[in-house]
């Protein structure tokens, strides 16, 4: 054993043992009981639309806070600072506001069961096809992610070997997603919700104390590498990579805050599928807004525990985080990615332990149910049933998504190996993101709002799109373009998106387009107002649960956040 897996090793005793195997008893218990419900192929895809704006917010949120989230902002917190709040305040907030209160009526209204389903239906089989394809590989790959960070911590932590925790963790996952579908992993990711929290809120609170409060921790990450410039959010030239003030804060602005944001938020069914769960219009709108008040917080609990360890934490502070952000290997061997461990193993005590440990094994199973169960809806109904096993019964779609969760979970396991590569595993994400969701989300906000849009300059522009973000990686990677930070991924996004709107304006200049009457619910213009509207009696009354206004308060936060910080 190393001396880094020595010095990780967290001194668990049977208190923290009693603790874990509750956990999962509680999780598989869920799995067990929303199985009772699962009759349909709805049912087990989308929780038969049933479930109220609470819930699918909540799991909205927690199927965001995966292995990758929590580990990769609170390393991304020790590597560049207060910057990373820029993946919440300006990468997250306007883009599911914009996804509550515009797009959710287009998803819902249409009564589709995927994201690839509304591509199908404004632009026919070929950029269906594309899609559906490329969100399934997506899925597996940031599953694998999320599986490689489980097994790594758990081995670390725990002492288990790598492949026993990795077939243990895929089999709970796997166990409770197969069992119940959507509605088993959004009951669990609202539980998932708080037990995350109860791990991460104590040990900001124990870490700050530790390096004399707000002041004190000012003090120590101005004192070190990194300098002062990791206590402002803004101009952010360390994450971005760029020099100059003004190109970092345009390329957070439109790399991350527009391509990368509006592409994940709005486009990625796995967060999409959460809404479509709900049971009416305004749930589903409320959905994402519901979810974005405890986004607005979540940089206090992942990323200064992150900075924390940075100055704090004997194997990443000093010489050996002024070599991690230079690039090299730390003297302790130690990476930004063991930061949330490394302080754990030196704040909590037992009990606390077992907490934070079941802490963050809900937060890598979280992100990889989500992943799986919108997987298999994706793979189910827009690529097995859309083009291999056509007009089958329900039951047969019903035992096919079984099956194909445990595909994908094979699957998975695979694809850890490729996320293991990866220092900082936030790199690995974004890369994926600007690849997929870069490119889609142009392709669907042309889509909504132009109707001369033609089918033919849907699925070129997305399928050129992910060949230009896939240039500028392989540009970055060769040296030829110098990229550092996450640079890389904001430049391919933008690469993405502008050539993907390029190339499906000159193509829809030169081919035809649908007629307007098949484009009536998906496409702004053409849509009657009273479908999209939401109905104010009932369940859905009262001034609190008005869409509208809920964004505005998230909103108004969150300038407020910027300016503090």
């Amino acid at each position: 054993m190393s001396v880094l897996a020595q010095d990780l090793r967290l001194d668990a005793n049977a208190i923290d043992y009693v603790l874990l195997a509750f956990y999962f008893v509680l999780v598989l218990g869920i799995g067990y009981l929303a199985r009772r419900q699962v009759s349909t192929s709805l049912d087990f895809f989308l929780s038969g639309r049933s479930l109220p704006a609470w819930v699918t917010g909540l799991a909205f949120i927690s199927a965001n806070l995966g292995a990758i989230e929590v580990m990769g902002m609170s390393a991304n917190g020790a590597q560049y600072g207060m910057p990373t709040a820029h993946y919440f305040w300006i990468g997250a907030i306007p883009a599911m506001l914009f996804l509550g209160i515009v797009m959710m009526p287009f998803y819902y209204g249409s009564k589709v069961r995927s994201v690839p389903e509304f591509m199908l239906r404004r632009f026919g089989k070929p950029a269906h096809l594309v899609n559906g394809i490329s969100f399934a590989l997506a899925q597996i790959l940031i599953a694998g992610a999320n599986l490689f960070l489980l097994a790594s911590v758990v081995n670390l932590l725990l002492g288990w070997p790598i492949w026993v925790s990795v077939i243990l963790a895929a089999v709970i996952v796997l166990a409770y997603t197969a069992l119940g579908g959507l509605s088993a992993a959004i009951y669990n990711e609202v539980l998932q919700f708080f037990v995350i929290v109860a791990a991460l809120l104590p040990l900001t609170i124990v870490g700050l104390y530790k390096v004399g409060g707000w002041e004190g921790l000012v003090d120590k990450v101005t004192a070190g590498p990194g300098g002062a410039e990791q206590l402002n959010s803004w101009p952010g030239n360390q994450l971005t990579g760029f020099g100059d003030n003004f190109l970092s804060v345009l390329g957070l602005v439109f790399g991350l805050g527009f391509v990368l944001s509006f592409g994940y938020w709005t486009t990625n069914f796995v967060e999409v599928q959460r809404a479509m769960a709900s049971k009416s219009m305004s749930a589903a709108q409320r959905t994402p807004i519901i979810g974005a008040f405890p986004k607005l917080l979540m940089p206090f609990i992942v990323i200064v525990p992150g900075m924390i360890a940075g100055v704090s934490v004997a194997e990443l502070a000093g010489e050996n985080k002024a070599a991690l952000m230079n690039g090299e290997a730390a003297p302790s061997g130690a990476t930004f990615n063991n930061a949330l461990l490394l302080l754990m193993r030196d704040l909590l005590p037992n009990g606390m332990l077992g907490i934070a440990i079941a802490g963050l094994l809900a937060s890598f199973m979280a992100g990889m149910a989500a992943n799986l169960s919108s997987f298999n809806t994706v793979f189910t109904y827009d690529i097995w049933q859309a083009y291999i096993k056509k007009d089958r019964s329900d039951a047969y779609y019903l035992r096919t998504g079984r099956v194909v969760t445990a595909a994908a979970t094979i699957l998975a396991i695979g694809t850890a190996f490729i996320a293991s590569t990866y220092s900082n595993l936030m790199d690995y994400l974004q890369q994926l993101f600007s690849f997929f969701n870069a490119p889609l989300f142009a392709t669907f906000i042309l889509g909504m709002f132009w109707k001369r849009m033609t089918p033919t300059a849907g699925w070129l522009g997305l399928v050129t799109g992910t060949a230009s973000a896939v240039a500028v990686f392989l540009l970055a990677e060769t040296g030829v373009w110098d990229l550092p930070g996450q640079g890389a991924s904001f430049v391919g996004a933008g690469a993405a998106f502008v050539v993907d709107v390029v190339v499906s304006v000159a193509v829809t200049m030169v081919t035809r387009p649908k007629p307007e009457a098949q484009l009536v619910g998906l496409v702004y213009s053409l849509t009657p107002r009273e479908t999209l509207s939401r109905s104010t009696t009932g369940e859905d009354a009262g001034w609190y649960r008005n869409p509208g206004l809920l964004a505005g308060i998230v909103l108004v936060i969150t300038i407020v956040l910027n300016i503090i910080f």
